[in-house]
C-alpha cells in the first residue's frame, strides 16, 4: 500500500453517530434476533397462547350466567376483555426479557459491535409485537370455536385487534423503562403486574361498569384499560367508531411521548 493511501485512512474521521436509515436496519436485525429467539424456544409462547384459551374458558363459564344469563350473551362482552387484558399482559415479557439480556451481559457484546446503540432495545420491541398478534389471533379464534360472531364484521375486527397491538406496544414502553432501572428480572415482573392487575381487573373487561359500587364506578369510567375495552367492542360487535377509540390512541401516543425518551436515556446511561 502506498504511503498516500496510509494517509487517507489515517486522516478519516471515524463517525460517532448512526444515521436514521442505518438505526433502523439495525434495529430490524434486532427484532429478527428476538423473532430467531422465539422460533428456537417455542416455551416462550407458552402465556401466549395457553393464556388466552385458559381465560377464556374460565371467565365465560364460571360468569356467563351470573352476568348475562347464559354463556352466548357473555360472549359479547368477555371476549374483547379477555383480548385487552391478555394482550397488554403480554407486554410485560418486554421489561422482563430485557433485563434478562441486560444480567447476562448480551448488551455488553452488543455495545462492541458497530450498530446503532437503540437497536437492542427498539429491536426488542418491535419483535414482542408477534407476541401480541399471536394473542390477539388465539382469542378471536377460541371465542368463535364457543360461538362469538362480531357483528361488525371481519374488516372491524381486524381494526379491532390493530388497535389492541398498537396500544400494547405503547404500554410496552412502561414496562420497558422498569426493565432498565430495576435490578432483577423477578423485580420488574413485580412491579408490573402492581400496575397491570388493579387497572385491568378495576375495569369494565369482564363485568358492565353499572354493576359496580357507586364508588367505584368513577374509576372504572376513566381507566383507560376500560376505553380501550369499550373501543374493541363498538369496532368488534356493532362496527361502530367512538370517542373511546380515539381516547385510547391519544394515550397510547401520550404513553410513548413520555416513556420512550426516558426509556432511551436510562437504556443509553445504562448500556
Amino acid at each position: 500500500m502506498s504511503s498516500t493511501s496510509f494517509k487517507q485512512v489515517a486522516g478519516r474521521q471515524l463517525r460517532k453517530k448512526t444515521s436514521f436509515k442505518q438505526s433502523v436496519n439495525n434495529s430490524l436485525t434486532m427484532a429478527y434476533r428476538g423473532v430467531l429467539k422465539i422460533r428456537r424456544t417455542p416455551e416462550q409462547l407458552f402465556d401466549v397462547t395457553l393464556q388466552p384459551i385458559i381465560f377464556t374458558l374460565m371467565f365465560t363459564y364460571i360468569f356467563g350466567g351470573a352476568i348475562s344469563g347464559n354463556v352466548q350473551n357473555y360472549l359479547p362482552v368477555i371476549i374483547p376483555g379477555i383480548l385487552v387484558q391478555t394482550v397488554i399482559t403480554t407486554s410485560i415479557v418486554t421489561g422482563v426479557q430485557l433485563r434478562e439480556d441486560m444480567d447476562k451481559g448480551v448488551f455488553d457484546r452488543f455495545k462492541s459491535l458497530p450498530i446503532a446503540r437503540i437497536a437492542p432495545l427498539a429491536g426488542a420491541l418491535l419483535a414482542d409485537t408477534i407476541r401480541y398478534t399471536i394473542a390477539t389471533v388465539l382469542t378471536f379464534a377460541m371465542g368463535y370455536i364457543m360461538g362469538y360472531r362480531p357483528e361488525g364484521g371481519l374488516g372491524h375486527v381486524v381494526l379491532a385487534a390493530l388497535l389492541v397491538i398498537v396500544c400494547a406496544w405503547a404500554i410496552s414502553w412502561i414496562f420497558a423503562f422498569f426493565g432498565v432501572i430495576a435490578r432483577t428480572a423477578s423485580s420488574v415482573q413485580g412491579i408490573s403486574m402492581i400496575v397491570l392487575f388493579p387497572l385491568t381487573f378495576l375495569s369494565n373487561a369482564f363485568v358492565p361498569a353499572e354493576t359496580l359500587p357507586n364508588w367505584l364506578q368513577w374509576f372504572v369510567k376513566i381507566n383507560p384499560i376500560s376505553h380501550l375495552v369499550t373501543a374493541v367492542r363498538d369496532l368488534a360487535n356493532s362496527g361502530t367508531v367512538g370517542w373511546d377509540l380515539t381516547a385510547s390512541l391519544i394515550g397510547a401516543a401520550v404513553i410513548v411521548a413520555i416513556f420512550a425518551p426516558i426509556t432511551v436515556r436510562a437504556y443509553m446511561r445504562r448500556t
